[in-house]
């Protein structure tokens, strides 16, 4: 699967039909973004079940609000529609990948029971 460049207006789709999906928060004005595209790029050609999704904080402000974006690049992992990784600041290749390979391992139901404990503990 070929990166996507997400707009607002595709975000619930794309969670809805992509298991994992990867941002990459940046701006064109953004050396370290820059730097870290090329990177993103070629590590999603090896992952096509995989939603790499390129983010630009200046076009899609809601988007960046929603993830709380403070500072760019920020690489934000989602599993199942919860994020469970964000990370701001480029990383390299090998550690996005590394990523990744723990992204792939985790054990969602456990995930999922963590969740709603935390959700329960909230509300009573």
């Amino acid at each position: 699967m070929a990166v996507i460049n997400l707009k607002t207006e595709q975000f619930e789709e794309t969670i809805a039909n992509n298991d994992i999906v990867i941002f990459d928060f940046w701006a064109e004005w953004c050396g370290p973004c820059k730097q870290f595209g090329p990177v993103f790029e070629e590590i999603s050609e090896k992952y096509p079940d995989i939603a790499f999704c390129k983010v630009n904080v200046e076009e899609e402000e809601e988007l960046a609000g929603m993830f709380q974006v403070r500072s760019i690049p920020t690489l934000v992992f989602m599993r199942e529609k919860i994020v469970v990784f964000s990370n701001p600041g480029a990383i390299p290749g090998n550690a996005l990948e590394e990523g990744i390979g723990q992204l792939l391992e985790l054990d969602m139901n456990k995930v999922h029971a963590d969740l709603a404990e935390a959700q329960a503990k909230q509300e009573g």
